[in-house]
């Protein structure tokens, strides 16, 4: 007589975002005995960390961009789907790919955050942000754009404008993409045209707290402004956005209001949550925070659902010292691990301890030869936390020809200064010569209404 536990299936572990968080719990579960599904609307995992450097022009996205069903193809258990899941049934265990139902025995929600605007959602379209491949490839159209614009405009007042770049936030991202603009404008391009100097373009870097580099120490925060500054970026902080509208930003500083005319702003200031925070609290009863993100349990699973799991910039976890960790790729790694054993733990009958964040450290990258590192037990900037910063990426980069691919263009641009990705693409061939359009601010137009120039 056969043993009916002999002819149970394995269980099934459904993983939803191939981001670091999902990609992470996937490999950790190529060995277990379970069958793994990942589910992602994309069919590839973005090195996030690496996305201003695609929008300046010093990578192309493939260099940071790995097939899901290339990493994962060693890993006979799993199983990749491309799709967006759309509901959740706890009940029944199952999620929904439109009108397609998948079965788990264990689910894994790690689908990121996007950009926030705080309220102020109808900025997006003057202000873009940077999370996705298509974010990136459009800032990157807007930063070159703008050097092409000024190269045509005749009006001293509006070639102002266009050589004017505004970045809203002094985070890690803040910092990174003022800094590269400023290389870019400073040194890349001095000697490409003909009718701008480059060296005249404004790099303004907004903060509303009273330093960049917030989660940064002070001292550390002191030096990357210093290194800013010495690139040629205008550094303001205690600066609030109280309005973009076309190519105008209306700020706040203290108690004066003032306007700058700006054709290119960049958006750097906060993150929400993926609309499936919302859907997951909806179907379960689970918490959210303002931001969208789930409150979970010290296992990182949501009350009342002990084989549901949120990991990454999704969870809201804040058991360890009563703030929620930060959302870095970091955090995602780790927690996506945790869960892993977690269900390897179970299916022996077994559990873990609560989930624990080790800080390895932070890092911020200010231009070339330039940036700053905090381990905790040692903080250093300049060139030697550069250099840090430059391996740390690179071993965290998924596959080996990218992690080749991304050496090579680094070692290339730091003896040229040379920036071989600095493409303007698009689904419109030619964008409007014009210096201004009829809206008053940069717009696309359609290929049919090119101007001959």
């Amino acid at each position: 007589m056969v043993n009916a536990v002999e002819n149970k299936p394995p269980s099934h572990v459904v993983i939803v975002g191939g981001g670091f968080g999902g990609l992470y719990a996937a490999k950790a579960l190529s060995r277990a005995d379970v069958h793994v599904t990942l589910i992602d609307k994309r069919n590839f995992h973005l090195f996030q960390p690496l996305l201003y450097q695609v929008a300046t022009g010093t990578i192309s996205p493939a260099d940071i961009s790995s097939p899901l069903r290339s990493v994962l193809s060693k890993s006979k258990n799993t199983k990749v789907l491309l799709g967006e899941v759309n509901d959740i049934d706890p009940q029944a265990q199952k999620v929904f790919m439109g009108e397609e139902a998948i079965h788990y025995d264990s689910l894994i929600l790690a689908t990121g955050a996007k950009h926030s605007y705080f309220g102020k959602d109808q900025w997006e379209d003057f202000a873009p942000g940077l999370k996705t491949v298509e974010d990136a490839i459009e800032m990157r159209r807007r930063i070159f754009t703008a050097f092409e614009a000024a190269e045509k405009e005749t009006d001293p007042e509006k070639r102002r404008a266009w050589l004017t770049f505004v970045i809203v936030g002094g985070g890690p991202t803040g910092v990174e993409l003022a800094g590269a603009i400023a290389e870019l404008a400073y040194h890349t391009m001095k000697e490409d045209f003909r009718n701008i100097d480059t060296s005249e373009t404004q790099v303004l870097l907004l903060e509303g707290l009273d330093r960049v580099l917030p989660p940064f120490a002070p001292e550390l925060s002191t030096q990357a402004q210093a290194s800013l500054t010495k690139l040629g970026v205008t550094v303001q902080p205690k600066t609030l956005v109280t309005n973009i509208e076309g190519d105008v930003v209306t700020l706040k500083q203290g108690d004066e209001v003032r306007q700058i005319a700006a054709k290119t702003v960049l958006w750097a200031a906060g993150v929400k949550a993926s609309p499936l925070g919302k859907l997951l609290a909806e179907s379960t009863g689970a918490e959210c925070d303002r931001a969208g993100r789930v409150i979970v349990e010290p296992d990182l699973s949501i009350k009342g659902h002990s084989n549901i799991f949120v990991v990454g910039d999704l969870a809201n976890f804040a058991h360890q010292n009563g703030k929620p960790l930060p959302g870095v790729a970091p955090v995602a790694m780790q927690q996506g691990q945790y869960v892993a054993s977690l269900i390897k733990q179970r299916l022996k009958g077994k559990t873990l301890p609560q989930f624990r964040y080790v800080d390895s450290g932070s890092l911020a990258v200010i231009g070339q030869n330039s940036a700053v590192v905090d381990l905790g037990f040692m903080k250093f900037s300049g060139f030697f936390a550069w250099l840090f910063w430059l391996f740390v990426h690179i071993y965290f980069l998924i596959e080996f020809d990218n992690k080749l691919v991304v050496m090579i263009q680094w070692g290339w641009n730091y003896f040229t200064r040379k920036r071989g990705a600095r493409l303007i693409t698009g689904k419109e061939l030619l964008q409007n010569v014009k210096a201004e359009n009829t809206n008053g601010y940069y717009t696309p137009v359609n290929k049919t209404q090119a101007v001959n120039v």
